[in-house]
């Protein structure tokens, strides 16, 4: 059913060790569980290769065409609503949208609050033997 979906990458030179289905699997699972690659199950195949096969797709726009026609697909079959409700309980502004600044706070006219270092002369040093 996804087959006519995935890219056809017709290469020269020797044929996979691992089908489309374990790869795709393995990049599944990494995203689904977060594992990093070297803890990849090796029924899903080396996970440089799992990686390749995810970055060259992601690169090359293969992702983003799958979800499309499979949105397109399950639409044309009426499995989707479009329906989008926003409540006003559930949107918040961001923290500086709280209000404009109060009169008379402005920082510059407060100094800073601490005292001038010591210097220290020729006198107070240490000296070396």
């Amino acid at each position: 059913m996804l087959e006519p979906l995935l890219p056809q990458g017709i290469k020269a030179g020797r044929p996979p060790m691992h089908t489309k289905r374990q790869l795709i699997n393995g990049i599944r699972f990494r995203t689904r569980t977060g594992v990093p690659r070297r803890d990849l199950p090796e029924r899903y195949g080396p996970g440089e290769t799992v990686y390749g096969l995810f970055r060259r797709w992601q690169r090359d726009g293969a992702w983003h065409r799958i979800l499309e026609q499979l949105q397109a697909r399950a639409d044309a079959k009426g499995l989707i609503t479009w329906d989008i409700s926003v409540d006003s309980t559930i949107t918040r502004a961001h923290q500086h949208a709280a209000g404009a600044r109060k009169r008379g706070t402005c920082r510059s006219s407060h100094p800073a609050a601490s005292s001038p270092s010591p210097t220290t002369t020729d006198q107070d040093a240490p000296v070396a033997d």
